[in-house]
């Protein structure tokens, strides 16, 4: 399998992907948003469809990365919109995407994401860095530290835990969000740029990932670090 990953990480994440029989794909360096998020895999790209290896790009990515997802077989489409340096013209492809639904601010999704996801229940939120805001367990488990976006999910058929903001490294802002500290790279397996033992609210996402027989997985030592997630294909 394949996980796309920002450009700054580090040699010892790599190697443990890779442990985890997993293929880096590394996500470069946009100069047209800002420098905490620049390499952000949930800013610049999307997956569509993992059966079928689709995903949508930012249409300003450089030529030689859309060379590496062709050389693999992965097919993509681009964005209708370059990405800007001021919200909201950085989210339009920053939504949650799963099996059943599409979560994010519509008003500013994207029209080629968007219209790729019709057949999704689509689930209308006010923050617009959705994906930046949860990080996925199961297709149906989340977990968040948004109030509105818990607020807009918690009448759906979805099990979401609610945690506090911050201590979560995103130089050099004050802090990160949670759904950018990691990705599920198996059925069973939730990696983690980081570990949850250097992590204030930790005790609450063990329980929560033991509710689902969900084994966390440290790619790095230390504190959480939002690299935008990993996103696995």
């Amino acid at each position: 399998m394949f996980c796309f990953v920002d450009y700054r990480i580090t040699r010892e994440e790599i190697n443990n992907l890779i442990k985890h029989k997993l293929t880096p794909i590394i996500i470069p360096k946009c100069i047209e948003v800002y420098d905490a998020i620049d390499g952000h895999v949930d800013i610049q790209l999307n997956i569509l469809n993992k059966e079928e290896k689709t995903v949508i790009i930012q249409k300003n990515i450089n030529k030689s990365f859309l060379t590496t997802l062709s050389s693999n077989n992965i097919k993509y489409i681009l964005s209708e919109k370059s990405l800007g340096s001021l919200y909201p013209n950085d989210i339009g492809l920053n939504a949650l995407i799963t099996e059943k639904y599409f979560i994010h601010n519509i008003n500013f999704t994207d029209k080629n994401l968007l219209e790729s996801q019709l057949t999704k229940k689509i689930i209308n939120v006010k923050q617009g860095y959705t994906k930046c805001s949860i990080l996925p367990i199961k297709d149906d488990v989340f977990i968040t530290s948004d109030k509105g976006i818990f607020n807009s999910l918690k009448d759906e058929e979805i099990d979401v835990l609610l945690i506090p903001e911050g201590d979560i490294l995103l130089p050099p802002l004050n802090y990160g969000f949670i759904g950018g500290i990691g990705g599920m790279i198996s059925e069973n397996k939730l990696g983690l740029f980081g570990e949850l033992n250097n992590y204030n609210y930790g005790d609450e996402v063990y329980k929560f990932l033991y509710k689902y027989d969900i084994e966390p997985i440290s790619l790095k030592k230390g504190k959480l670090i939002d690299r935008g997630s990993l996103m696995v294909l």
